[in-house]
C-alpha cells in the first residue's frame, strides 16, 4: 500500500508499505486476521518482508497444525523452538486471537484483558525537510485532536529542533524517539535535552542495548523509553532491574505476538513501570490489534495509534478507524471490531496463499 506522506526516521524513508495479512479460518467458516509489521529492508530488526513469509511458511503454520489449539497463548509457547523471528510469530497468532474473540463471541479486547470503552491516541511524525515544515504539520496534528505528539530525532537534528518546538508549544505532551541514533559519547547533547520538559525520550542508544542504557538514565532526568531492545519478557525484566528505562514501548509485532505483549504489560503493572503502544505503520487490521492491547490498564500514555486516514488514502477495514476528540472508542464486536474492506484489499494484493491443516 502506498503512504499518503513518506516517512522518514534516523534509520530509513518509507514510501510504501508491503506486508501480509494472515487469515484464519476454522472447520465452521470463522475467520481470524493478522498483519505482519515486517519491513522490507532489515532496519528495524533483522526481519524483513522476505523472511516473515518464509518462516511462516515453512516453518510456523507446520507448528500451528501440528495439532489441536485451545487457547491462543499456547501458540508462543508453540512457537518457542524457533528463535527470534516475532514479526512473523505474531501475525500468525493475531489471526488466531481474533478468531479466538469471535467464536467466544467476545471483543479482542476482553478477549485480552482489556477494560477501556476508549483510548487516546498520539501521533508520530517523521524528520521533516525544515522546522517551519515541522511546525505545521505539528499544529494541523494538534487541530485534529491528537494528545501526544513524537518527533524523530537524530545527531544534528535535535537540540535546536526540539528547543524551536517547544517555543511554539510550550504545553504539549512531547517526546522524542532516537531509533537508536546515538551513543554514549553523545551524553552531554542528550543531556541538554532535560530543558524542554520531555515526556520521554525513547530508544537513544543501541538496538539491542540494555546496559548502556542503564547509565544513561542516571545522567539524565528524562525518562527513558526502551523500544528495539525490548523483545521478551526476559528483556522487560533486565531492563526495569538495571534501572534502564523509566517507560516501555510495547508493540506487538516486536515482542512476538498478543500473549507476550500481556506477559510484559502485567510484569510493567506489577512494577508500576508505565507502558505504552508503539506503532508500524500498520494497516487497518494491525491498528486494530494495537487499539484492543491499548485498552489494557497499564497503558498509561497515548499510543502511536492514529486515524486510518493518518497513512491511508483507502484503508482495508471498514469503517476506517477514526479519531474522535483526541481518542478512538472501542467497538464492543466480537472480535477486532472490523470487517475487512475485500475490495480495497482486492485492489492492493500482490498474491493469495493456502495452507491446510492435513
Amino acid at each position: 500500500m502506498d503512504l499518503k506522506n513518506p516517512f522518514q526516521t534516523s534509520f530509513g524513508t518509507f514510501s510504501t508499505k508491503d506486508f501480509f495479512i494472515v487469515e484464519a479460518v476454522d472447520g465452521n467458516g470463522n475467520s481470524g486476521f493478522g498483519e505482519s509489521v515486517a519491513f522490507p529492508v532489515p532496519w528495524y530488526t533483522e526481519e524483513t518482508v522476505a523472511t516473515t513469509e518464509h518462516v511462516i511458511k515453512d516453518f510456523l503454520l507446520p507448528l500451528l497444525f501440528k495439532k489441536s489449539i485451545r487457547h491462543p497463548d499456547e501458540i508462543s509457547s508453540r512457537f518457542s523452538v524457533i528463535r527470534r523471528n516475532n514479526m512473523a510469530k505474531a501475525a500468525v497468532e493475531g489471526a488466531v486471537w481474533d478468531l479466538f474473540a469471535k467464536r467466544q463471541e467476545i471483543s479482542l479486547a476482553a478477549a485480552l484483558g482489556g477494560g477501556r470503552s476508549r483510548i487516546e491516541s498520539g501521533v508520530s511524525i517523521g524528520i521533516q525537510p525544515s522546522i517551519s515544515n515541522l511546525l505545521t504539520v505539528m499544529e494541523d496534528h494538534l487541530e485534529e485532536g491528537y494528545k501526544r505528539i513524537k518527533l524523530k530525532i537524530k545527531p544534528g537534528m535535535d537540540v535546536e529542533v526540539l528547543r524551536e518546538v517547544r517555543r511554539h508549544f510550550p504545553d504539549i505532551q512531547l517526546m522524542a524517539d532516537a531509533n537508536s541514533a546515538y551513543t554514549l559519547k553523545d551524553i552531554d547533547i542528550l543531556k541538554r535535552l532535560d530543558e524542554f520538559n520531555l515526556t520521554m525520550i525513547e530508544q537513544p542508544l543501541g538496538h539491542d542495548d540494555i546496559y548502556e542504557h542503564s547509565i544513561l538514565q542516571s545522567k539524565l532526568d528524562t525518562p527513558i523509553c526502551l523500544d528495539e531492545s525490548i523483545n521478551s519478557l526476559t528483556d522487560a525484566r533486565a531492563a526495569v532491574g538495571l534501572g534502564s528505562c523509566r517507560v516501555i514501548n510495547l508493540k506487538i509485532g516486536r515482542v512476538g505476538g498478543l500473549s507476550e505483549t500481556k506477559k510484559i504489560h502485567d510484569f510493567c503493572q506489577e512494577n508500576n513501570i508505565p507502558v505504552w503502544c508503539g506503532g508500524m505503520l500498520e494497516a487497518g487490521v494491525g491498528r486494530a490489534h494495537n487499539i484492543a492491547i491499548a485498552s489494557l490498564p497499564q497503558f498509561l500514555y497515548p499510543g502511536d495509534i492514529s486515524a486510518s486516514d493518518r497513512y491511508w488514502h483507502r484503508d482495508i477495514i471498514t469503517p476506517p478507524v477514526m479519531l474522535q476528540n483526541g481518542g478512538i472508542a472501542l467497538k464492543d464486536i466480537p472480535g477486532i471490531g472490523y470487517d475487512i474492506d475485500w475490495q480495497a484489499l482486492e485492489s492492493n494484493r500482490i498474491e493469495r496463499q493456502v495452507h491446510r491443516r492435513l
